[in-house]
Order: structure tokens, then sequence, then C-alpha cells
């Protein structure tokens, strides 16, 4: 045998670090079937613990435990319990597994140790990832070890072949658990020092206890470590009074047997803990054995050691309490044990990180902000940082609830560190590093000086890559974010364009920086808006629960929700993979702004509407109508109070549902303007100025700014003067005529009287008045030619000459995103082509052909006008959703056309090489016999002959060849069956699948659709081409005196006020509120929670039923307590009658009866003894 401080045979001493003198390690092969292996340690009783723990981690490569369960109960072989052997089972290796928890047992294979081994190998091999594996460690003393004598001839290069358990233990010997792969044996120490393997226990649980971890998030918390009680023997006494001495808080699972169920009855009753009551327990749970009087004694001071420590002490019995989770009760007990000592808030911050590590905000609610602790803001900083990273929503509302300071928190570097701790292979991680990259590539190839890089393992991006990231999905809905500022203070008021007072972005402000000299973002400041940012960052890192709270906390409640369905779009796009589920969250959000939406709408129109077209401060001055043209929310587009409010813009200062007729009257006679054929909106008193607008408190104000003759800046610049210099009637004939020619409906109705009339001339310039080069080009046409050249005009307007703030090219790639403009590019330059060509008298043919073809893509534009109306717009969109379905079927057609088309040429005419004639046969002529034309005289024998035709001769490599005429009939057959019959009801199919899929959100796409037509003409001149040239002058010359450059846009972005922005932020807050109620009683009256509320309620029934089942035993208990003290009682009876009849016999009677009592006390001992309930 080695002694304690030998080293293993034929290696030499150990010296590694963290390894100690002392130590012999080596591996070891059980027998049987498997091939198990394990590693083991043989240590002395007095060596360090530190020495142990590092050995653990660095040399054995264990994870470092995020939680501790030393396992203390029977070593001897007995009967467990099946609800014990679940929670062994389900609840201890479970809960090891999900919290990264070591499990320290016994090692041998019996008793407890034999069932955690075997659950842990049956997790084993279940478990499919390599991360989530359980880690039991046995610490046995080598004196109890079965085959010692194989252990202490281990050399450290070979492994020992440890034979397989074939009947348990030999005596008091037992054989290591081959379910276990990490043993620590204890050589035995000399006898006057106890027994070492508990106290090597102790002092490892006390060190592991003592170091820290950062589990669960940014900070690191001790680790803890529960004592975990299941059965025992009275043995087990001294190692639980040891470790309440070292205060170890200790999970007693009641039931289970043996010393737990002695302590479970005895820890209420803690003044009753005599040794009569506890001999009485003892004898009740080990009914088999017999202890003599000295043991009961002393172990009764141990259990009132033990029961002085209530707080260390959870007491649980699974078959009563419940269906708990065994880490739900661990963590409990730990909360418990923190409690007894301390009412301060930062003593309770390691169970507080321990419970967001296990996401049990119940039992954050109920143990810790319970009302007892004071908590601070401040004490809450690091555990809110670990809610947000580990993604735990519901910790993250109780925090704010119970003091958390979002806007003290939220600091940009924070910030900055949030989304650092994005997952590595998340797409928000991979496009910020891609950012990182271009940034770092652009500036090398600049010569400018880089940023130091952060320590090597973090992310190297930061918030100006989030800025970059932003921009690319938002656009101009986030300009300027997280972006490197100047101190600029803009002041002084400005009509139609006001910003809100703090830091600006150095771009824009008057005085720049030097360049070349990078001024990075102050880390430490607070964020302007935190609740933004941080809605901003849970929905880039997909956490929409999160989000969904962040966003019910912040303002500007539509605009958010409208922001989030573009980010969501836009990702979506890049993460083909999870397509489907951002889309189911793109329409959450999308619901979320519809609802609030609509809660406002119902709440006040007017307000409503105010919304749509207010300029939102905290999302870059953009409107919630652009975020939702930029989401490409058509359901948002499809609601009710978004069409009223387009409605109300369409026909502008005029009533809506004005007969077309009157308006085409107006247009002709405009003198009809100022008569009552046409219904306006009642006018009120101009303004006087800017100041006014501004004084303006009132909400209910917002319907003159938004829609009154007056309250637009033109009006209010030149309406005094008007009605100054010309008097209340100059003013009237201006107001009028803006009136009507400004609105869109005008607009429209006038361009599309124009478009036909360019349509009739083009029609009569090709069809009647087109003359070759010497005679023309004729007055119509020259007129033509103008007419397209103020199209092209316009076009260019449309283009580049736009609000957004822009380079050329990303304007341009703006404009020809859309379908229809790309339709009026082609139109354009197939007309210039044509009139390059018809000018060259050579290709003049040519010229017509282009044109001719030009003009139907003209008049196709036509689609595009029509779409407003509401029964045809659906049915275009109807339209062109089939058209999809025709290139499908194309598809399949050209496979029967290309199939049949060879084979026939190759029977029917082998030997005809002419190239324009295969072509013909093998792809015009199939298509033409689909519709019925088939060419009998070249496919039936009996009709075909050659001599008829001057032109087919025999022989000829026109006149069909009839050695497979029968094979060309069949598959002729075979053709028109498929094309005819199948083809062509597929196509059937599909257009009918298509109508049903689209017919009912084709009047959502309609109003998609109406939206934008409605801001184009909005937009628009109020002249038609040609006359469009006339405007065009009047905005050059505007724009040259920085004039008028938003006019028509006034309707549709707008800066209120300050008080009344504040307000109508405030009144767009409360209608949250009350949208967010509605939703909550929703949830709370669905089926869903009606039946999680019903079964809370059973289970709380079942507990109230087990507990009077627990009560009925006492009151059992105490009755046959009752009748045994009745005996007693009524055993004295006859000496209290004689004492009442004769006192001095009577007296002698009663010492009489005294010396009966005595008697009778020694055949009842227990008469003598405190009675007990238990």
């Amino acid at each position: 045998m080695q002694d304690a401080g030998g080293t293993c045979p034929g290696s030499p001493a150990a010296t590694a670090v963290g390894s100690g003198p002392g130590l012999c390690r080596g591996e070891i092969e059980f027998g049987g079937s498997g091939k198990k292996h394990g590693k083991f340690v043989k240590v002395p009783s007095n060596v360090a613990p530190s020495v142990l723990f590092n050995l653990l981690l660095a040399e054995w490569h264990l994870p470092t435990p995020n939680l501790v369960v030393s396992l203390v109960g029977e070593e001897r072989s007995f009967a467990m319990k099946s609800w014990l052997r679940d929670v062994l089972r389900k609840g201890l290796v479970k809960a090891a597994q999900s919290t990264g928890a070591w499990i320290l047992t016994s090692g041998l294979r019996v008793g407890l140790a034999r069932y955690i081994g075997q659950a842990v190998r049956d997790h084993s091999l279940a478990s499919t990832s390599t991360r989530a594996r359980v880690v039991a460690i046995g610490l046995a003393s080598l004196g109890r070890v079965l085959h010692r004598q194989l252990l202490d001839d281990a050399r450290e290069h070979s492994p020992v072949h440890y034979p397989a358990d074939e009947g348990g233990s030999q005596g008091p010997l037992c054989s290591l658990d081959n379910n276990q792969a990490h043993f620590i044996l204890v050589e035995p120490g000399p006898p006057e020092e106890g027994d070492g393997l508990t106290e090597l226990r102790l002092r490892l649980e006390k060190h592991i206890s003592e170091q820290r971890t950062g589990y669960g998030g940014t900070s690191s918390i001790e680790i803890p470590v529960l004592c975990l009680l299941v059965n025992g023997d009275p043995s087990t006494l001294e190692r639980i009074s040891r470790a309440v001495d070292h205060a170890a808080p200790w999970l007693i699972l009641a039931g289970s047997g043996g010393i737990a169920d002695v302590l479970a009855a005895l820890m209420n009753q803690p003044h009753l803990l005599v040794p009569q009551v506890a001999e009485k327990q003892f004898k009740e749970k080990f009914p088999g054995e017999h202890f003599c009087w000295e043991d009961i004694v002393h172990w009764t001071e141990l259990l009132q050691n033990i029961t002085a420590h209530p707080h260390l002490l959870t007491v649980h019995d699974f078959e009563q309490e419940g269906s708990e989770e065994l880490d739900t009760v661990i963590l409990k007990a730990l909360v418990k044990a923190c409690k007894s000592h301390s009412q301060e808030a930062q003593d309770y911050l390691d169970e507080l990180k321990l419970a967001v590590a296990w996401d049990r905000v119940d039992i954050a609610k109920s143990e810790i902000f319970n009302g007892d602790v004071e908590w601070k803001s401040c004490d809450l900083e690091e555990v809110m940082m670990d809610a947000l990273v580990s993604n735990k929503p519901e910790f993250v509302r109780l925090f704010v609830d119970n003091g958390a300071d979002v806007g003290d928190f939220l600091t940009y570097g924070r910030l900055q560190q949030l989304y650092r701790a994005a997952p590595p292979k998340s797409l928000l991680f991979d496009l910020l590093q891609r950012k990182h990259e271009e940034g770092r590539l652009t500036l090398a190839g600049l010569g400018t000086p880089q940023a130091r890089e952060p320590p090597v393992g973090l992310p190297a991006f930061s918030l100006h890559e989030v800025s970059r990231l932003l921009k690319d999905f938002l656009h101009d809905a986030c300009r300027g974010l997280y972006q490197e500022v100047s101190v600029h203070w803009r002041g002084g008021p400005q009509l139609g364009h006001q910003e809100t007072d703090g830091p600006v972005l150095q771009e824009r402000g008057p005085a720049r920086r030097p360049e070349g000299r990078k001024w990075p973002l102050d880390l430490s400041r607070r964020s302007e808006n935190p609740w933004r940012d941080l809605f901003l960052w849970a929905v880039l890192q997909n956490r929409h629960e999160m989000a969904t709270y962040f966003w019910a906390m912040g303002q500007e409640g539509v605009a958010a929700a409208l922001a989030a369905c573009k980010i969501l779009r836009e990702m979506s796009h890049l993460e083909t993979g999870a397509e489907v589920t951002r889309t189911v969250s793109e329409a959450k959000y999308e619901q979320l702004a519809l609802g609030l939406f609509s809660e406002c709408y119902s709440n006040s129109e007017d307000r409503a509407f105010a919304l749509l077209v207010r300029r939102n401060r905290c999302w870059s001055r953009t409107t919630c109508l652009h975020l939702a043209t930029e989401a490409d929310t058509k359901a948002f587009f499809a609601h009710d109070g978004v069409q009223a409010f387009l409605t109300r813009i369409w026909w502008g200062d005029m009533a809506s549902g004005t007969p077309i007729l009157r308006l085409l009257c107006a247009f002709l006679c405009p003198a009809l303007i100022y008569t009552n054929l046409i219904t306006f909106s009642e006018e009120t008193p101009p303004r006087t100025g800017p100041r006014d607008l501004q004084e303006l408190d009132s909400l209910d104000s917002e319907k003159s700014l938004l829609y009154g003759p007056g309250s637009r800046p033109e009006d209010l610049a030149e309406a005094p003067g008007a009605k100054s210099d010309q008097g209340p009637r100059a003013a009237f004939l201006l107001t009028r005529w803006r009136m009507f020619w400004g609105a869109p409906v005008t607009v429209f109705l006038g361009n599309v009287v124009m478009y036909f009339a360019f349509l009739f001339l083009f029609t009569y310039v090709l069809l009647v008045d087109f003359r070759p080069p010497p005679q023309g080009p004729s007055g119509p046409e020259v007129t033509l030619y103008f007419w397209v050249f103020t199209l092209v005009l316009e076009e260019i307007r449309q283009g580049f000459f736009t609000n957004e703030d822009t380079h050329l090219v990303k304007k341009f790639t703006l404009y020809v995103e859309d379908n229809w403009n790309k339709c009026d590019m082609v139109a354009i330059f197939l007309f210039i082509v044509g009139v390059t060509c018809r000018m060259v008298p050579s290709v003049f043919e040519a010229g017509r052909t282009v044109l001719a073809v030009d003009f139907m893509v003209f008049t196709l534009r036509l689609i595009h006008i029509f779409a407003i109306h509401k029964q045809l717009g659906p049915k275009i969109i109807i339209v062109e959703r089939m058209m999809k379905d025709v290139f499908f079927f194309l598809f399949f057609l050209s496979v029967w056309l290309v199939a049949y088309g060879v084979t026939t040429q190759a029977l029917l005419h082998p030997h005809d090489g002419r190239l324009e004639w295969v072509f013909r046969r093998v792809l015009y002529r199939p298509y033409l016999q689909i519709f019925g034309q088939i060419p009998l005289d070249e496919i039936d024998e009996s009709r075909v002959n050659c001599s008829l035709h001057p032109r087919l001769h025999e022989g000829s490599p026109s006149c069909p060849n009839l050695y497979a005429n029968w094979l060309v009939i069949l598959l002729l057959v075979t053709f028109l069956l498929v094309t005819n019959v199948l083809l062509m009801n597929l196509l059937i199919a599909m257009f009918s699948y298509t109508f049903q899929v689209v017919q009912g959100n084709a009047d959502m796409f309609w109003k998609f659709q109406r939206y934008h037509l409605i801001v184009e003409y909005h937009e628009r001149p109020a002249l038609a081409p040609p006359f469009i040239l006339l405007s065009h002058l009047s905005l050059v010359i505007k724009r040259v005196f920085q004039k008028g450059a938003e006019q028509k846009r006034v309707h549709l972005e707008r800066d209120l006020p300050e008080p009344l922005d504040q307000k109508m932020v405030t009144w767009e807050a409360v209608q949250k509120e009350n949208y967010l109620s509605k939703l909550e009683k929703q949830r709370k009256d669905s089926k869903e929670e009606v039946l999680r509320k019903t079964a809370h309620r059973v289970d709380s029934v079942a507990q109230y039923l087990g507990g009077l089942r627990e009560q009925e035993k006492r009151i059992k208990r105490l009755e046959s307590q009752i009748n045994y003290c009745t005996v007693l009682l009524s055993s004295m009876a006859p000496s209290s009658t004689s004492w009442n009849s004769q006192n001095f016999k009577g007296g002698h009677q009663q010492a009489s009866a005294d010396h009966r009592g005595g008697a009778d006390s020694r055949k009842h001992p227990e008469a003598g003894r405190p009675l007990s309930d238990t």
C-alpha cells in the first residue's frame, strides 16, 4: 500500500502547477460491456481544497460549475421510492444539465450514488449535445473501495482495468460506479484525526463556495453550493452539523426516509427537541435498530445545533407540495439562506443573478422582490445587463417595476456592449463585422489613422457600424443615429421646420471639425432616447418579446412598430433560412402599428390624421406614412383611417365625392370655379404669421393647421398682402383658384385628359401624318415631339429633383425601383430611337416600326392611370399576378413544343436544312396546332401529293417524308391531348387558384397602390404636359430664390409647434396604454389563459387537500395521546375522591396513590416525557 505522501509507482513526484505533491493521477477502464473510461486521483485527507479544484478545472478540463450539489444520504443499499427516483433522475440530473452544475457523490456503486450514476448514464445516452453534459464527481475513501490493490498499483500512463461489478458490495467494501467518470479517492488518515473524507469534503465545498463564475451574463457570482439530504442514517447528523457551522445551505427531501424525515418532523418544533422526543422519532424512522441512550443524547445535541440554523434548512416534500421543479426548490433554498443575515440589496445580488441565469422570475418576485429589501437603480444595473444579454424580458420588466431607471442605466458604452454581445453566428454579428471591415478598408485606403482595436476575443465593431447598418435598413429614419456629434445648438423658431434643442450632426453644423481626425462618440454619455435604442437593439437581435416590451415603454409607438417592420423585411432578404420566422414577426409589429392607430383613430380622427403626417422627433423627423411606405406595410395602408386621410388629401379643399362631370366642366371652363358648382371646405380667415401657429397649443386646432387654406406657408406669407393690397375679392379669387388646381384629383384629371389627347395625337401622326424626311416632319409631329419633351422633363423632375437628401446615383436607383418608371424609360428610349431612325431616309420604315411599338408601350401606361379606380384597381392587380402564372405555363408549354416540333421536323422533313423553315416548323407551326390550325396536307398520307404543287416535287426537301407517317399522327394526337387538355386546364386551374388567393387581398393591394398614386399626383405640378413646362419654370425660379421648396408636401409632412407636438406624443402614449389594456383583457379572456388559471387553481386545491391530510394525521396522533392521558387521569380519580372525604386519610391515600403512580410510570415510561404532536 502506498502511504499518504507517496506518488504513483513508476512515476516521478508530481511537480506541475495545480497538482501538488502526493497526488497520484490515473485513468480507469471499467470491465464489462461498453468499455467505459474514467479518471481518478488519490489524495491525502489533508490536501488543500484549492489543489483539488484546480486539478478538476485545469487538468481534467471540467467546465467551471455554476452550482454544486453535494448529495448526502444513505450509503447502503435500500429500496428507493418511485417518486424519489424520479426526483433524482429527472429533477437533479435535469437541473444539473440546465444550470451547469456539479454533483458530488460517494462514487460507489451502492446507495444514492448508484441511482445518480444510472441517471447520469441514461442522460449521456439520450443527449445529443456535447456541451450539455452532466458532471458527477465521486469522493470516496480508499478504505471502502473494492479492488483497492489495483488502484494502489496504478501507473500514471497506463489505465487501470477495473473489474465489472458482479453482485454489489462485499461486506463494508463497495466497487466504484462505472457510470461516473471522475473520482477523488481519499487516503485514510490516522485514527485520531477522525473521518478524513468528511473533513476534505467540507473544506472542498467551502472553497468552491468562495470562488466566482461568470455564469449567466456579463458579471460574476459566487458559486453556490447546496447540500441535498436524501434519507440518511443517524451518523449523517455529524456531517450536517459541521456543514451548518460553515453556513452551508441544506435542502431536505421530506418523505425520503431516515434522518431526512426526522429533521422534517422536528424543524417546526425546536422547543420540544429533547432526548425523549428524539428517541421516539429514531424508533419510528429506524424500527429495526436499537440505539443506546448516550447516542440518542448526542444526536439530540446535534439536532438542536442543526435546528438552531433554520435559515439554512429548507424542507420540501415533493409528494405534498405540488409539482415544483427541483431547480426551483434549490433556488428557493439559496435565497432563504441569504435572507437570514442581511437586508441589504447588495447581499442578494448573487441569488438574483442566479435567478436570472436560471430564468426563474417567479422566485425573484416571491423571494427577493417581496418588499423586504429596498432596491435602488444602481443596485440593479449588473443584473439588468445580464437580463438583457441573456434575453430575459420578464426580468427586465421586473427590474423596471422595482426601481431600475433605464435612462440612468443605458449609456452609449453599455449599448455598444449589448451589440457586441450578439451571438457570433447571428446575422446581426455578421453584418456588423462586415461593416467594420468595410470601414477599416476605407480608412486604410484613405490613409486615415485607425482607432485602437479592442482586446483579442471581443468583437471589433462599435456604434458607428451600428449606425451605418441602421442607415442601410431605415434610410432617412435613423439619420445621424450614434454618429459623431459636435455641440452646435440651433435656435430661433422656424415655420414648418423646427428642431429640438440639442446636438446635431457635425455635417449639418456651420463649423466643421478638422478633417482627418477621428472624434469618437462619448460612451459615458447617457442615451437620449433609451427605450428607442433598446427597441432597435432587440429588433436587430430578433428578440421580439423583449422588443414588444420596449415598444410599450417608449414613445411614438406607431412609428416604432413600422420601423421594426422595415428592419425585419430587410433582414429577411439577407437571411433566407429564417425568412418565414421574420415574416411572422414582421406581421406582429404591423399588427401593433395597426392596432395602435385604430385606437387613435377611434378616439379622434383629426388627431390620428395629424399622427400620420407629424415628423417624429425620435426617428429623424420622418413621418409614419414614410415609414409605412418604406416597410411596405399594405395592411396599414388598407386601414379605414389611412384611407380616409388619403381621400381627404385626394380631394384637397373640395368636398369629397364631387361628381367627375362637375370637375370636367370646371376644368374646361375655369370660371365655374367661382360658382356653387363645386363645394369647397369652409374658408377660415388666414393666420397673420408664423407666430400665431406656434402659439397654438390645442390639439383640436390640428384640423385647421393641416387642412385650413390659411395654414399653408404660402398662404401665411402671401394672403395678408393680397388682402391688404387687392382687397377681400382678390384674396377670394386667388384662394379658390389654388383650392381647385392644387387638389390632387384635379391634377390627376388634367393628366388623364391630356394623356388621352397625347395618345390621340400620336395615333394621328402614325396613321395619317407620318411623312418621309423630305416632306416631314409635319406640324402635328413636331407638336408630338415637344409633348414628349415635356414628359421627359417631368420624369427628370421625379427622378432627380426630389426632397430626399441623397446623391444622384441613389436617387436614380430609387426612381428605377418603380416598374412604371421603367415603363416610362422604355417608352422614351424607343421614342428617341424611332425619331432618330425616322430622320434618316434609309431607315425611315424602321423608325415607323419602332414608333408603332412605342405607341403600344405608351398605351399600356393607361393601366397605371386607371389603378385609382375602385373596381378596376383590384382587377389590375389580379391580372398582374396571373401574368406570373402565364410564365410558368409557357415554360411547360415550351418543353412540349420543342419536343414535338423537333421530332416532327426530323420525321417529315429530314433533308430540309433551310434555317428559317426549321424554326417555323419547330416552334411556330406546333404553336398554331394548339389552336386548331393543323396542316393535314403535310401530315396525312392520304392527302399528301407533292405533284399538285409546282414547287413541291418528289425528292424536294419541302416534300414530306412518309416513312413514319403513323408515328407523326400518334405524336400529334398526344401533343394535342397534353397541350389542349392537360396544360390548358392546368393554366385555368392556376388562374382560378390565383384569383381566389389574390381576391381576398386584392383590395388591400389596391389601397396600397392608391396611396402611391395619390402621393405621386399630390407632388406633381398642377399643369399637365405639355403645359407642365410653365410649372417647371416656376419651380426653377422658386428654387433659385430659395422659396417654396416643400410647398407641395405640406399635407404629408408637418412640423408641429413644440407645445402641440408634446401633447401629440402624450396623447399617443395614452392611446397606447388603452390599446395594451385591451390586449391584456383579451389575453385574460382567452381559452388558453382560462385553462391555465383553472389548472393553477386545481394545483392549489390539491396542495390544500394534501395539507388537510397532514393535519388529519396530526389530529389522529393527538387523539391517541389524549386517550393515553385519559387513562392516566382515570387511574388517579379514586385518590381524589378519598381526599375529599377525609383530609388526613386522604393525605395518606394520596401518598399511596403516588406510590402506585410511580409503579405505573415504570410500566409506561413515556408518561413522564413531554408530549409531542409529532
